[in-house]
């Protein structure tokens, strides 16, 4: 491994394929019936849903629309979801872990009879998602899982070898799942849900609401989106509402490398359950298959040499394929709540007409399609079996207390660490291309020195509750290892739940 290894900085292949359509930023105050901030998947799918009823939609993102967390994703289309039936029938009941696989089956259909519909050129196929070890505990752990799937009468099989070049002690295949590029499709229920008549606004940041029987979202730049109701669909929920969201969930980052191989990779998904996790699918470009590796998911700036987890990655690849070239590499961040169900619904109790969806636990493909359908039939007013197992107002002693104290703990940890922490180098110590946390007149800051040489230094109490962020080296950017928000090198906020920059620094 050399230092042209990899590409220099972050290169996602969903978005660097997609050539993407503009959208104006909202300039002026307008009048909805229902808003829906964020434009991933869930958001454009509810948008989508709800303008198909003929309600009128307005659709807004604090980005580029279509270059967030999707855009960032492995984009397996499954409800195998690692280990989790087992466990959720245990918590829960054979019901509630019923519900959550029909749920996702349900997404997983939904999203193949759309590509079918619109004759959507997305790479979309067919194929079986495998969950393996190589281990004596993960094999009684698989096991249990295969148990699982047999309760719940899942298709699948339970294997004791793959195609792959992995030895294996089993494996659990889930049938006729599948893969896509999300970006594609989601251009293509972006187009349709623009030809039914619904506004889209890029570069347009919601920040708080105004609660009333007609809310308003107000935007960044001071201007007002009235509504009959608001939808958060913007990964880290962009209005809390007193729910305290950044309690109840925990922030990952996880890595992924594109490569060109030396072996031919013969199809289907998988996922290691044995730590370090390793996720397997393969990528069409322009003819070729690329194997996209996944995997070394940490707490949000924790990960110290962040390089180091896509350098595993690449051990891993060549001693599994051989590795020719790494074209991409990116990271992504999720959302893990207490009890490892997404949230989705009424925000709380309190207010009946803002709705959220979040924490997808890095299976946003069906999740966040199957939140838009409980989105839309809850603002539609329509019963769904679905409303009680995802409902964001929930608390379950058994696992959530548990979770609870132990995230909030490490919480706590980190805040202490990082206020007494030393800052021994200086701005000027720093080479072209280095990130670190410094001293500047006395006091910690955070700087980066770009290619020109130019020093970018920000505060580094993050804004959201005044833990010290860390820097991230392999996305160059400032990450807080309590909730998770994170920032670039000018201080930006890149992801909540913090909502305003961290402050810059003059270094004289």
């Amino acid at each position: 491994m050399t230092s042209d290894t990899f590409p220099q900085l972050p290169l996602s292949y969903w978005i660097e394929s997609t050539q993407f359509p503009t959208f104006p930023h909202l300039s002026e105050n307008v009048k909805t019936k229902v808003a829906v901030i964020g434009a991933g998947i869930t958001g454009i799918t509810t948008a989508y849903l709800l303008a198909k009823e003929g309600i009128d939609v307005t659709l807004i993102d604090s980005g580029l629309i279509l270059n967030g967390t999707t855009g960032h994703t492995t984009a397996k289309v499954t409800a195998q979801h690692d280990l989790i039936y087992d466990e959720l029938i245990d918590h829960f009941g054979l019901e509630k872990a019923r519900l959550y696989y029909e749920s996702n089956s349900h997404a997983l259909q939904f999203i193949r009879e759309t590509v079918q519909t619109y004759k959507i050129d997305c790479n979309f196929s067919n194929e079986d998602s495998y969950l393996y070890t190589t281990t004596d505990n993960g094999l009684r752990n698989l096991s249990k899982e295969y148990e699982a799937y047999q309760k719940l009468n899942i298709p699948c099989d339970y294997i004791q070898s793959l195609s792959i070049p992995i030895p294996v002690q089993s494996a659990l295949v889930m049938k006729n799942q599948a893969q896509f590029h999300p970006l594609l499709y989601l251009k293509i229920l972006l187009e349709r849900f623009v030809e039914m008549g619904g506004k889209v606004y890029e570069q347009t940041t919601a920040i708080d609401v105004e609660k009333g029987d007609s809310p308003q979202v107000i935007t960044k730049a001071g201007h007002r989106i009235t509504c009959e109701y608001v939808v958060s669909c913007s990964h880290f929920p962009f209005y809390d509402a007193s729910s305290f969201f950044f309690t109840r969930m925990y922030a990952e980052r996880s890595y992924a490398l594109a490569i060109k191989a030396k072996t031919d990779y013969p199809g289907g998904m998988y996922l290691s359950i044995d730590d370090p996790k390793r996720s397997l699918r393969y990528i069409t470009s322009n003819g070729e298959k690329l194997i996209l590796i996944g995997g070394e998911s940490h707490k949000t700036g924790q990960g110290i040499n962040t390089m180091l987890h896509y350098e595993a990655l690449y051990s891993f690849a060549e001693a599994t394929f051989g590795v020719d070239e790494v074209p991409y590499r990116w990271s992504a961040q999720d959302l893990i709540t207490l009890d490892k169900l997404p949230y989705i619904g009424h925000i709380n109790e309190r207010n009946p007409n803002i709705f959220v969806a979040t924490g997808y636990r890095k299976w946003g493909m069906t999740t966040g399609t199957a939140a838009a359908h409980l989105l839309k039939d809850s603002i539609l007013k329509v019963d769904s079996p679905y409303k009680e197992l995802f409902a964001p107002s929930r608390f379950h002693a058994t696992p959530d207390i548990k979770t609870f104290l132990s995230q909030n703990m490490d919480v706590a940890k980190h805040l202490i660490e990082g206020k007494i922490e030393t800052a021994l180098r200086t701005p000027e110590d720093l080479e072209v291309g280095e990130g670190s946390v410094v001293h500047v007149n006395g006091k910690r800051a955070g700087a980066y020195k770009d290619k020109e040489g130019k020093l970018h230094i920000v505060d580094t109490t993050c804004t959201h509750l005044g833990c010290e962020v860390e820097w991230n080296n392999g996305d160059c950017t400032w990450d807080c290892p309590c909730h998770g928000s994170r920032f670039s090198i000018d201080g930006d906020v890149m992801e909540g739940p913090a909502d305003q920059p961290l402050k810059r620094v003059d270094n004289e």
